[in-house]
């Protein structure tokens, strides 16, 4: 039986959704007035390297088994839908339609799955031994999460890496690394058995390139361990934030290889941050992994562009990362520095903007 998804954010959201479609789900896209009208007329186009085809496979999802829509904030009942996937980023939450949607979300008690980068507040409350209200100020506004309980929350790690090629209309999505999903299981079995049908389903689908039946990357795997998806803090930490400098944004492969030494003492640091909250070293990646990926990542991360396009928010899990591990009795210079270079040029932002 297809499931019905709806999912916050039409970026980086419609690839999920077109392994969902691919799957035979459906799936309502949230999103902006010009991008639904957009969608529901030429629907998305997802370009995805495969390994051994010299040009990206383009999935369009009109020619899809699910059926896919999309609409505003407005325009939607959130308990008319089986799960709900969040993939903006975490500033766009406080927009007012946003905030509403959750609220709704929350009061129908709909299982809620975030591909974002930062944590929903409701899915660190599900860590133990820590204190998640110290973490409120990481958020542009922790109170639009007051109403979803963290049992119906749960995590994906956003590894898979994409992005809207400029030059392309909104409906495009060009993935550069793709990676699997990799989500922690809901406390509850019920929707964590839908999980696992999902992820089942995305297995098992083949496409037809060049009169060849193939697998095609980035797929949904369901981990028992709520401690999974927090392997990419330290990927963040070590490239994402560190493309902030003092002389502006470099990019993710700079961050990580122009310095290797360092890179990978900031690195191990954050995942003895997660070890000492409870993961298991093989909840986590090796530096090793991950420092090969980066050498990919040609362009600065979304939250350094974002940074020095004068952004007044952007999503803050360089201070998750740097309160949680104080309250361990730790801390890192170097993370240090970055929380205090991201803030300074926040500050600078806002001051530009209200001046």
């Amino acid at each position: 039986m297809p499931f019905n998804m709806l999912i916050l954010g039409a970026s980086y959201g419609s690839l999920l959704a077109t392994k969902l479609l691919m799957a035979g789900h459906d799936v309502t896209l949230v999103c902006l007035p010009e991008e639904a009208d957009l969608i529901n007329a030429e629907g998305t186009r997802v370009r995805l390297p495969v390994r051994g085809e010299s040009e990206p496979v383009v999935l369009d999802s009109r020619d899809l088994p699910g059926k896919l829509r999309a609409v505003t904030p407005g325009a939607i009942d959130p308990a008319d839908y089986d799960l709900v996937g969040l993939a903006m980023q975490e500033p766009q939450y406080g927009a007012p339609a946003v905030k509403a949607l959750l609220a709704k979300v929350g009061r129908a008690g709909v299982p809620c799955m975030s591909i974002m980068n930062m944590p929903p507040l409701p899915y660190l409350r599900r860590i133990p031994g820590i204190d998640a209200g110290e973490l409120e100020s990481c958020f542009t506004d922790a109170s639009v999460w007051s109403e979803i309980e963290p049992a119906h929350m749960t995590l994906c790690s956003p590894d898979p890496q994409a992005f809207r090629p400029p030059e392309e209309r909104p409906n495009v999505l060009q993935v550069t690394l793709p990676t699997n999903f990799k989500v922690a299981r809901f406390d509850a079995d019920e929707p964590t058995s839908m999980l696992r049908q999902m992820q089942q389903d995305i297995e098992a689908i083949r496409y037809d390139v060049g009169g060849r039946s193939i697998e095609l990357p980035v797929k949904l795997k369901v981990h028992e361990s709520i401690f999974v998806p927090l392997a990419k803090w330290a990927m963040l930490l070590t490239g994402n934030y560190r493309c902030v400098t003092p002389e502006g944004a470099r990019s993710i492969k700079d961050a990580v290889h122009g310095d290797p030494a360092q890179s990978r003492e900031v690195y191990d640091w954050v995942r003895e941050v997660c070890v000492a909250l409870g993961a298991s070293p093989e909840d986590l990646v090796p530096f090793e992994k991950y420092a090969n990926a980066a050498q990919g990542l040609v362009r600065p991360s979304s939250a350094a562009r974002a940074l020095y396009a004068g952004a007044a928010n952007i999503e803050r899990v360089d201070r998750v990362v740097q309160i949680l591990a104080r309250q361990k009795g730790m801390n890192h210079p170097v993370v240090d520095r970055t929380v205090e270079l991201v803030d300074a040029q926040l500050e600078e932002n806002r001051r530009k903007a209200a001046a």
